[in-house]
């Protein structure tokens, strides 16, 4: 019955892929065709891919193919590899292939996650196991284990289990496991039977089906896997009629571009891979104006943040250019020349009009995994191609692009490739946009591996009697990691204005950038802000969230000792805010809005119950919900927030931040409630936290039916003025779970000619759902430019 199958088609759709890595230098990144679960867990060694996670709560590891994926009912499918064993094969241990994840309606890069826990859209393992023989086990079947933040659980043989419909034969010696014996596994698919060989010196084990394999682990992906100990790859080919060639997806050594023009300058970083630590390599920037390319630029690779950063003098900015990034890349066979895909420099607007896009906090998984769209929220094609419809001639990302626990736990023990393989999804996802246009990063909390941080100067965070380490205020993880994440994510902004590192040598990116008339002043809310733990022990803050009982954080929470900005940005801003130029419009761009436009219900002391409460119906008004006394917000501590608010006011700036996963739009004030700015809290790109505003008393002049606007006092005392608030509910958008939390976008219109910035706040679209795109109610919004 099988001797058919092992006929070979006359003609191949493709070329076969065939990956060796005999002539790739000892590294982490895999290669251009490959997407490795996590980043840290694997490496080329020796000429050979090994993986070296084998830990029992990090189960079935897997290096994805990017650029080739099967339709086993589109023609034959063939894939071998060989595979190099450990010395002892540890308990359950396993390794072989993962096939069919995904499928065609899914983007690949959500497909790549998949690794370690079996759920919808899993796909098919085929695997050698430790007593040799072969299987073909179900990688679809949920757990319902996992955390809201992170998967780090065990997977048992239970957990994945047998195909039904297959019959294992072997022939040789008793095992298949011997000491330095490669094992060849070859797998062949047609018409959705599937054989499955592997081979050692001594032995041979089969698997093959007898009644055809599942319809969705036919078509998909190719990983190679590895589960419970250290095992290698080596020759791995991928052939047949059934294989389709996707070169486009192939992704590096150039991940990402950032770039900014300001005052005649071009900054622009390069994000690359993990490469050779020995001869990390230099870059060149290659600009073409029309004629031709020319390289106007060198930038050695930093080798901890991994990138290249240019920086180009007397730029013309009254015209648009190409660029492209080029890179000789390490081989033992001598460097390979790559080039990036060519982005645009944008020409400086003229016309008396900006757009900026405004987004943050990127979330990736809240529960109930699917390795599809309905359980993960990458790479957030809907929310692009939002933005890309509107034009904008800057963005601007306020922070938290990655979170430190999101889909997979913290790994302490490789914190930087860590937080690189996070931030690699946000370039995966992000850098079509910020290829072509300019683009504002800042880093928040998240990405710097803190729940909050209260940056006090850049001390070192460390417990402190009863104090965890992040209420004590300072950066928890040292100062060369956080000074890669400033270098990843605002090294392409203009030199800081005060240039000089604060405690630790952490540097400082707080600076100004002019584009089109526009003058931006871009912050660090965190980085000098004080720990109200320690600045304010009557209030007994706990992760910013005052515990004393009778404690009135609206009387007793500001103390002289508290600030927020910090004497240096105190003084930029004054000084910008009053600066004598020629804009024509001020924007404040930083990571929060200094007020607390938040409520929580009865009995809650802290946002920890954010998560768990239900959402409403739309319209829906709950009852006995009181102001949250969150410090983490720029509400607290109020006399410098009054200062960086008067400073503000002077030049009539829009502040746009994020942070709060609230989108909103509000009025500051210090003395009356029209004497402050206005301010734009944008929604989440996605989020885990959904925060809400509902005031026990509507506002004075609060707009017809709303009575979450109008005037308030926060928590804190700070008087604002809430003009729309996009509280969530119930929005009949699948999938819920994401929709329901209101994530969406910014765009803000200046207009020079009118006076006036727009402010739209605009729901993310719903994925494959033809629809036109939609703002929140309440928007858009229009205030002046100036009184």
């Amino acid at each position: 019955m099988l001797i058919s199958l092992l006929v070979l088609t006359s003609t191949l759709a493709a070329p076969p892929f065939a990956e060796r890595w005999e002539a790739t230098p000892d590294r982490v990144w895999l290669g251009a065709d490959w997407w490795a679960n996590r980043l840290q867990d694997w490496e080329v060694q020796d000429g050979a891919v090994w993986c070296t996670e084998t830990r029992t709560n990090m189960a079935m590891r897997t290096a994805q193919v990017l650029s080739r994926t099967i339709d086993a009912d589109a023609g034959e499918v063939v894939i071998e590899v060989d595979i190099l064993p450990p010395a002892v094969w540890l308990d359950g241990a396993k390794v072989g292939l993962l096939i069919g994840g995904g499928g065609p309606d899914i983007d690949h890069r959500l497909t790549a996650q998949t690794h370690h826990v079996p759920a919808e859209d899993g796909g098919l393992l085929v695997v050698v196991e430790q007593n040799g023989s072969v299987q073909a086990r179900s990688f679809e079947q949920p757990m319902k284990k996992g955390g809201y933040w992170s998967i780090q659980t065990p997977v048992h043989n239970a957990d994945v289990p047998l195909l039904v419909n297959g019959v294992s034969t072997t022939h040789g010696r008793n095992t298949l496991v011997e000491p330095d014996a490669t094992i060849h596994l070859r797998l062949q698919m047609i018409e959705g039977n599937l054989q499955v060989t592997a081979t050692s010196a001594n032995r041979e084990s089969t698997w093959h089906s007898s009644s055809g394999v599942p319809v969705s682990m036919r078509q998909g992906s190719v990983a190679l896997v590895s589960h419970g100990a250290k095992f290698g790859f080596d020759n791995v080919t991928i052939d047949g009629s059934g294989v389709k060639t996707h070169d486009d997806r192939a992704w590096g050594p150039v991940l990402c571009t950032l770039y900014t023009v300001d005052e005649g300058v071009l900054n622009l970083t390069a994000q690359f891979p993990p490469l050779d630590s020995a001869s990390p390599g230099i870059a060149q920037l290659e600009v073409n104006h029309g004629a031709g390319w020319d390289a106007v630029d060198e930038a050695a690779l930093d080798s901890d943040s991994w990138t290249a950063s240019f920086r180009v003098g007397n730029w013309e900015h009254t015209r648009e250019s190409s660029y492209r990034v080029v890179f000789e890349e390490p081989s033992l066979r001598g460097p390979v020349r790559t080039v990036s895909t060519t982005g645009r420099i944008t020409a400086e607007p003229t016309d008396g009009s900006v757009v900026i896009a405004a987004m943050n906090c990127q979330k990736v998984y809240t529960g109930d995994l699917k390795w599809n769209h309905d359980g993960l929220w990458l790479p957030h094609v809907e929310t692009v191609s939002g933005i890309r419809s509107h034009e904008p001639d800057l963005l601007f990302f306020a922070g938290d692009q990655i979170y430190e626990g999101d889909l997979t736990p913290v790994d302490a023990r490789n914190i930087k490739l860590d937080y690189l393989y996070k931030w690699f999804r946000w370039c995966w996802a992000f850098g079509e946009l910020t290829r072509d246009t300019p683009t504002v990063v800042i880093p928040d909390d998240h990405d710097v591996y803190l729940g909050n941080i209260w940056g006090s100067g850049g001390k070192r965070a460390a417990k402190t009697g009863e104090l965890t380490a992040q209420d004590a205020g300072g950066y928890r993880h040292p100062p060369d990691f956080v000074n890669m994440v400033h270098r990843t994510q605002t090294s392409h902004l203009p030199a800081p204005v005060d240039p000089a590192p604060i405690d630790q040598g952490i540097s400082v990116y707080f600076t100004d950038l002019n584009w089109g008339g526009v003058s931006c002043a871009i912050l660090d809310d965190r980085m000098f802000k004080s720990s109200p733990s320690v600045v304010v022990p009557a209030g007994n803050f706990r992760n910013g969230w005052p515990q004393a009982e009778g404690f009135d954080a609206a009387t007793e929470s500001d103390v002289p000792a508290a600030e927020l900005l910090g004497p240096r940005q105190e003084a930029f801003l004054e000084a910008w805010s009053g600066a004598d130029d020629d804009r024509w419009a001020s924007v404040v761009l930083g990571q929060t809005p200094f007020c607390n436009l938040a409520t929580l219900p009865e009995g809650a002391k802290s946002g920890g119950v954010l998560k768990s409460l239900p959402f409403l119906e739309v319209g829906e008004y709950p009852e006995g919900y009181h102001l949250a006394t969150d410090a983490d917000s720029n509400g607290w501590p109020k006399t410098p927030r009054d200062r960086a608010v008067r400073s503000m006011a002077k030049s009539h700036a829009i502040h746009i931040c994020g942070d709060q996963h609230l989108g909103a739009v509000m009025q500051y004030g210090v003395d009356s409630f029209d004497d402050g700015t206005w301010a734009f809290s944008v929604p989440a790109i996605s989020n885990g936290w959904p925060r809400r505003w509902f005031p026990p008393n509507p506002g004075e002049n609060a707009r017809p039916g709303l009575p979450y606007t109008g005037e308030f006092f926060d928590g804190f005392g700070n008087r604002i003025r809430v003009h729309a608030v996009a509280n969530p509910v119930k929005s009949g958008r699948h999938p819920a779970n994401l929709h329901d939390r209101m994530p969406g976008y910014g765009i803000i219109r200046l207009e020079r000619d009118t006076g006036t910035a727009t402010l739209e706040c605009w729901r993310r679209p719903q994925l494959g759902v033809d629809e036109s795109p939609s703002q929140f109610p309440g928007w858009p919004v229009v205030v002046p430019l100036s009184d």
